[in-house]
């Protein structure tokens, strides 16, 4: 394959560090560097309506546009946000409170007050719905084997006339495994249910056609597609009503109160203009996440890779490596210049194994021996190959170390 030139990200201060942890963010574009400081001479009130609102309205309402064209979808679809959780959250909430709202207004008609979501989702969507069972709402978490296949059986068997909203992640995060979406959307919409795609890993790293898609929601995240943390967008399909999670305001057509992140809407709109080179990307980020695989398989004893042969994001590898804890493994790799990750960035500092790989049926020691590699667009083939010599050596290490300590 002929390597395409990938788009300059900021180089870390470190400059000999190499980052392997995409999934939990990713480098800021320079493009984005050398606009922002054009971008924020326009630091009017976007809802003003005098000169000083009319630029930052101008930013706001190009982005949108520029980032509906490449999405497949109308600009009045999409609702800006912080990010990813707060996105995943307005919707389920939101949907939530429709169906309370149509019960209290016609109690007697029938009412559907049950959802459905994975074993396996983001803690912003899997922490949502233990909240709607706290407030006596039937969820039902469909299983994943270990290899990260859903059980579609058992999806089919709990949709029903009273299933309110489905919400099943794209690619997940935490071992990039990509779930039948289309197909679930479509089975969902047969039961007259709404759904939901958690979209945050997905962009920039697969293609996306929201009308392809079909679903009814999706969320996205700026900061983990070479754009600014603070920004993240709801597709919201024409027709739906979606109560705010944010009162106050009438911002985003009254579904998103407070006063937008221009900077940050404006760089989204940037970084969603390398979505037309997204396959080439992907493919040579792909080559360099399978020579990891093959090369830690033929020089590392005790590895498994989980998923693999499965529908993958192309960037993210999950390895299990047996008589190895996963947290001291990474402050080792650390201490060597490589930047890993055990599992969700959002559950960093706690000692507990990942629920994702538990839900899976890993035993916990399993989960512990984990480790997320998660590549990006600046990452090389030297860089891959270092990186296995240094895992290898730090994986010997301690094992013996555990060996001599019984």
């Amino acid at each position: 394959m002929v390597k395409e030139k990938f788009p300059e990200v900021i180089k870390s201060p470190e400059s000999s560090r190499v980052y392997f942890d995409h999934n939990a963010t990713t480098p800021v574009l320079r493009s984005i560097i050398e606009n922002s400081s054009e971008w924020l001479t326009q630091w009017g009130n976007p809802s003003s309506i005098h000169w000083s609102g009319r630029g930052p309205k101008k930013i706001i309402r190009e982005a949108r546009k520029k980032i509906a064209q490449k999405l497949n979808c109308s600009p009045l679809e999409l609702i800006f946000t912080s990010g990813g959780s707060e996105s995943n959250n307005t919707v389920i909430k939101g949907v939530y409170e429709s169906f309370e709202q149509k019960m209290r207004w016609s109690p007697g008609d029938e009412h559907r007050n049950e959802y459905i979501t994975t074993g396996v989702e983001h803690p912003s969507v899997r922490k949502v719905f233990e909240y709607l069972k706290s407030k006596g709402k039937t969820v039902h978490f469909i299983p994943v084997d270990r290899e990260g296949v859903v059980d579609l059986q058992n999806y089919q068997q709990v949709l029903s006339p009273r299933t309110a909203l489905v919400s099943v992640m794209y690619a997940n995060n935490e071992t990039g495994h990509v779930f039948p979406v289309k197909e679930m959307a479509r089975m969902a919409r047969e039961a007259g249910a709404l759904f939901h795609t958690d979209g945050v890993q997905a962009l920039g790293k697969t293609r996306i056609d929201l009308k392809e898609w079909d679903v009814d929601f999706a969320s996205f995240s700026g900061h983990k597609f070479y754009s600014l943390k603070g920004c993240g967008l709801i597709y919201s399909k024409t027709g739906n009503i979606l109560h705010g999670l944010i009162q106050g305001g009438g911002q985003e057509r009254g579904r998103r109160a407070g006063t937008e992140n221009t900077l940050a809407i404006a760089a989204l709109g940037d970084a969603i203009d390398h979505l037309n080179d997204e396959p080439l990307y992907s493919a040579q980020v792909q080559e360099l996440r399978n020579s990891i695989e093959s090369q830690v398989l033929e020089r590392i004893s005790g590895v498994k890779i989980i998923g693999q042969g499965t529908n993958r994001i192309g960037n993210t590898s999950n390895l299990i490596i047996a008589g190895v804890d996963g947290e001291t493994l990474l402050m080792n790799l650390d201490l060597q210049g490589f930047s890993v990750s055990t599992g969700a960035a959002c559950s960093s500092g706690n000692p507990e194994p990942s629920p994702v790989l538990l839900a899976m049926g890993f035993k916990r020691e399993e989960a512990q021996s984990s480790l997320r590699i998660s590549l990006g667009w600046q990452n090389t083939q030297g860089e891959v190959n270092e990186f296995v010599e240094k895992l290898e050596k730090v994986v010997n290490k301690l094992r013996s170390l555990k060996d001599s300590n019984g």
